[in-house]
């Protein structure tokens, strides 16, 4: 496999070191802090300086716009949310579960909506998401999405939202080699490039008047501030946007624990391959097992294909490593030529990987204690592309102390429990991969559901 740049997406846009924005270099007082230039910092800083331009905001970024995981992830500007609706019901109600999961169906437009505002070229593509039943699990897998449309169906969401495609029509959509028993599909979702929304998040922000400070490392989150090296920033709100990388602050070791994802690229296929596999929607591509895949069709006719696997770092130390493990990375190419063989041949030009932020009980959440002042977002275990939107709309909101739709959501102010731990975290994030491997295995080789997964899940909170 290739050694990469940070991933496909920062080819090419990944400023180096003289390139980035200037780092702070002294002491600053602005109404705003925000720690984290991804997308929740970015998209928080756009809303609010949209909704106030008066606010003297400032964000504080490691390294650069877009570094994290808002550069490395899938592409997928999907609907899906870290916890499940039923258990959003139980604590809140119905009613506020389903309006939690239509403010995601309409997330996913306003990102779309705000690119075209904006006249941002972000490769957008709403083509919808397509799980398929295939392979040698492809019973199991099929037992298990139907169980999830008539889930669906119990809520209140119809055809328009989500709806089984026999064999054939999901052939038809995207013709992989593999045996397929149907797909289950909702629009709610689009292919997108991410780090070209990222990075024009940023240049939007800093042209609204936001201070964007690069290669600024915060050692502290504070009430009224965010320490530096270079400087203290004084604020009377301090917002927390740091996701997988939380855990290198103080105090916050054991609040998220960073997983791996890992990805890989093909060099663009010729539009022959396409020809016989269609795609040409660029659904964004998953199926039902357990060690998730996803993937997407670029813009320039790439498969980019990433999965779960790589191990738990202990003591939630983010490691470079982490990223390169290339056992991981051969298992996705496995992956890739098994459902499409057509690209047998086809160079890898791109691996990489990043961490996402994992939280005790698998539940994002939004929130600010006006008390302190202190504000976060996170925990999106994967699904952040477009929740880190809602996120920022919803604190812009709380900071500008408005009583919204958004700000009476039932993840707004939900407090996750720490992390046990260690060994006791590794250990459990450890049983939870070797789970979730060792079903998908199960279902293959017999074609009947394993339920060790859904068992394991069940210890770690999701």
């Amino acid at each position: 496999m290739p050694e990469s740049v940070l991933s496909l997406w920062l080819d090419g846009r990944a400023p180096g070191p003289a390139a980035r924005r200037a780092a702070l270099d002294g002491d600053l007082a602005v109404d705003v802090a925000i720690v984290g230039a991804g997308f929740t910092g970015l998209w928080t800083a756009y809303y609010l300086a949209a909704a106030d331009p008066g606010l003297r905001i400032a964000v504080l970024e490691a390294e650069f716009a877009g570094f994290g995981a808002s550069g490395r992830n899938g592409g997928w500007c999907s609907a899906l949310f870290p916890a499940s609706t039923a258990r959003i019901a139980r604590e809140h109600g119905r009613d506020a579960a389903i309006a939690l999961r239509r403010a995601m169906f309409d997330t996913v437009d306003e990102v779309g909506r705000v690119a075209a505002a904006e006249d941002l070229d972000i490769d957008w593509a709403k083509g919808g998401t397509l799980t398929l039943a295939a392979g040698a699990a492809a019973a199991a897998q099929e037992e298990r999405l139907r169980a999830e449309l008539e889930d669906e169906r119990q809520w209140g969401f119809g055809a328009d939202d989500y709806r089984w495609l026999g064999p054939d029509e999901a052939r038809a959509r995207v013709d992989v080699a593999t045996e397929v028993r149907g797909a289950l599909y909702t629009p709610h979702c689009a292919a997108l490039h991410p780090a070209k929304l990222a990075r024009g998040l940023a240049d939007l922000v800093e042209a609204r008047g936001v201070r964007l400070f690069e290669q600024t490392r915060v050692l502290r989150v504070e009430p009224g501030r965010a320490v530096t090296r270079a400087g203290t920033v004084t604020a009377d709100v301090v917002i927390r946007a740091t996701e997988g990388y939380t855990p290198s602050l103080p105090g916050y070791r054991r609040a998220v624990a960073p997983l791996y994802s890992l990805m890989i690229a093909t060099e663009p296929l010729p539009a022959s391959f396409f020809e016989n596999v269609g795609w040409g929607a660029r659904e964004t591509l998953t199926d039902g097992r357990h060690l998730i895949i996803y993937a997407q069709r670029t813009a320039d006719d790439r498969i980019a294909l990433g999965g779960r696997g790589a191990p738990y770092p202990y003591g939630s130390k983010l490691r470079p490593e982490a990223e390169r493990d290339q056992a991981v990375f051969s298992a996705l190419h496995q992956t890739l030529l098994e459902l499409f063989p057509g690209a047998t041949g086809a160079a890898v030009t791109h691996t990489w990987g990043g961490a996402l932020g994992v939280t005790r009980d698998w539940h994002a959440s939004v929130g600010l204690d006006h008390s302190t002042g202190l504000g976060w977002a996170g925990g999106y275990v994967g699904d952040g592309v477009s929740t880190t939107n809602l996120a920022g709309r919803t604190l812009a909101d709380l900071i500008l102390r408005r009583d919204t739709d958004l700000t009476r959501l039932p993840w707004v102010g939900h407090r996750s429990p720490q992390w046990e731990p260690e060994p006791l975290r590794w250990l459990g994030m450890s049983g939870g991969l070797w789970a979730m491997t060792s079903a998908d295995r199960v279902e293959a080789r017999t074609g009947r559901t394993a339920r060790r997964a859904s068992l394991m899940q069940g210890v770690l909170g999701g």
